[in-house]
């Protein structure tokens, strides 16, 4: 009976023992795909176990107390070596970051010492999209270095099946020229020397080839960016004309402008800014008619920029080597219509388009050049003519429009008898300059709810604008309706200016003439107007007048911003680019060009 009971226990004991070895033998499996520690824990195991069967006792420190005892696994974890060598890593570019870690900025022979450089300078390994795909060739081992984003893949792998018919017959003793010249199928390659010029290229989206036992690489345009179809501009719309415009990918936009302006003196210098973001900037101008004075100014700032990137584009580029400070007036014009553009470039302005943005800067830039808007052009030189009136007075309302009638409310005395119905018929509870500030303070914000409202939402939102805030305001007492009035033809006024950041710089002015006409009624607008046009006169856009042909006055040039004059009879470009090249169209077709 005992006998029998001792084999039952036997067998369930054999039977859970087999089962804990099958079971452990499983985790082994796993240990190896997944690199798991289980071996360090097995390994560890008999320790544990001759420990449990004494007292655990805490460790004693120097001075007698007991310390935490540490895990086994963080104990026995190696230290990697270089980390201290990156932490003390101070590196401020890509140049010295590769010194810093390899003694030199040249390509290495090996092509395990150039992915131990990667892997610290580039992120190998911790980057998902950096690649770095092994190969051998012909018998020789080489390497390819791209972006996965920004890789064509049609374009690599047509040049990796060209590659692999190769044998070591088809190579010759320089490997490197028989790739260069012969077995890579591709139109856009060169040559680099050194490292940092290669990652460059590859975080520009190009594509580096490396052969062992090289110092040199091969570096192929692959690049395909992320990019949208040239749409019309939200801004700069017209009822007739071109339909596109330009988009965040710089050689898109350098594709449209060229389109337009197929002449051989276009100039197209490649600079890059920022020394980590390396932000494209391309220089354009005609090299026969633009000021040279001007292009070298606008190249000798551009060298001059030191910062560490431009994410925001054109606008932090435009401070950068424009300036301004806090004068809120532009100084530059901003377009994203390629046709806009080609007109300036004919003109002989100088044209700065930035990758990653959608809007291109042309300066110099006067005052009445923000006034002008391409729907003029697009029409009969008398309807053109008619537009652009009609524009400057809502320009000139936006301004002055509300200043001048809280002038007249506070002076009566001053209205002619043809404006005796101008001023409130009745009072508010609130004052008049409060009710202009609370007033455009709800533009402002009604502007803005505008842009980050979904367009459903949109209609609902200035229904809400209109009834609920306006019209009630109005039935309670709190504002006057001629001040609701006046504010909306001042706000169609600055949403009529063609340049958006003008528009913004009117609104500031109008701020300004309504408080010094609150403070000092006549001489506060008398003053303010005064100082408005100082300022604006001795405003200078790259070293140009900003108020010309107003001042310094020219009869001709104000007559063609007055007026929209036929193409015809515009025979000559205008005189304040300072161009090499002034005349449009000769006065017969036999007469030389003037220079």
């Amino acid at each position: 009976m005992n006998s029998s009971q001792d084999t039952e226990a036997a067998d369930e004991l054999g039977a859970e023992e087999a089962d804990q070895g099958q079971e452990k033998s499983h985790k082994g499996f796993f240990a190896r795909l997944f690199g798991d520690d289980e071996s360090e824990e097995d390994g560890e195991a008999p320790e544990d176990t001759d420990a449990s069967n004494q007292p655990k006792q805490p460790e004693q420190s120097a001075s007698g107390k007991a310390e935490p005892r540490q895990g086994k696994k963080a104990a026995g974890k190696p230290e990697d070596p270089l980390q201290e060598k990156r932490d003390h890593e101070r590196s401020d570019s890509l140049e010295a970051s590769i010194k810093y870690w390899q003694g030199n900025d040249k390509i290495p022979e090996s092509l395990e010492d150039t992915k131990k450089t990667l892997t610290e300078v580039l992120g190998l390994g911790s980057s998902f999209d950096i690649v770095f795909r092994e190969m051998s060739f012909a018998g020789c081992r080489a390497a390819l270095l791209c972006v996965s984003g920004f890789a064509k893949d049609t374009i690599i792998d047509e040049i990796l099946k060209r590659l692999t018919y190769l044998t070591p017959d088809h190579v010759s003793t320089d490997v490197f020229a028989s790739f260069m010249s012969e077995y890579i199928p591709h139109v856009q390659v060169e040559k680099g020397e050194l490292l940092s010029e290669s990652i460059n290229k590859v975080l520009s989206g190009m594509s580096v080839f490396f052969i062992e036992g090289e110092t040199q690489v091969i570096i192929m345009d692959t690049r395909s960016y992320p990019s949208r179809s040239p749409d019309e501009p939200s801004i700069e719309r017209v009822v007739r004309g071109a339909r596109d415009g330009f988009t965040e990918t710089l050689l898109s936009n350098v594709a449209l402008v060229r389109r337009r302006v197929r002449d051989p003196g276009l100039k197209l210098e490649m600079h890059q800014i920022g020394r980590r973001t390396r932000t494209d900037v391309c220089v354009a101008y005609i090299d026969d008619i633009v000021d040279k004075t001007q292009v070298q100014a606008v190249t000798d700032k551009l060298k001059n920029v030191n910062l560490d990137g431009i994410p925001l584009a054109d606008k932090q580029l435009e401070e950068a080597i424009v300036g301004g400070g806090w004068n809120p007036f532009p100084l530059v014009r901003y377009s994203e219509r390629p046709d806009i553009v080609a007109s300036h470039l004919l003109e002989g302005r100088v044209v700065v388009i930035v990758d990653t943005s959608p809007s291109v800067m042309v300066l110099p830039t006067t005052f009445f050049d923000l006034c002008q808007h391409a729907e003029e052009n697009r029409q009969t030189p008398f309807m053109g003519t008619y537009l652009r009136w009609v524009r400057f007075i809502g320009i000139f309302a936006s301004m002055f429009l509300l200043p001048l009638w809280m002038l007249l409310v506070i002076h009566p005395e001053l209205k002619p008898a043809m404006l005796e119905f101008i001023g409130p018929q009745k009072t508010a509870k609130i004052p008049l300059i409060a009710q202009f500030l609370i007033v455009e303070l709800g533009v402002d914000l009604l502007r803005m709810a505008a842009v980050h409202t979904p367009t459903p939402l949109g209609s609902a939102m200035g229904l809400i604008a209109a009834i609920l805030v306006g019209d009630i305001a109005v039935q309670t007492g709190l504002f006057v309706n001629e001040v609701v009035l006046y504010m909306a033809v001042a706000a169609i006024g600055m949403f009529a200016t063609p340049s958006y950041e003008l528009g913004l710089a009117n609104r500031i002015v109008r701020l300004g003439l309504l408080l010094a006409v609150a403070a000092f009624q006549i001489p506060g607008f008398m003053i303010g107007s005064t100082l408005l046009v100082v300022l604006l006169t001795t405003h200078r856009s790259y070293n140009s007048p900003y108020m010309w042909p107003f001042i310094p006055f020219n009869a001709k040039a104000m007559a063609e911003i007055i007026l929209r004059m036929p193409v015809l009879s515009s025979k000559t470009r205008p005189s304040f680019n300072k161009t090499r090249d002034n005349t449009r169209m000769p006065e017969n077709k036999d007469a030389p060009r003037k220079s």
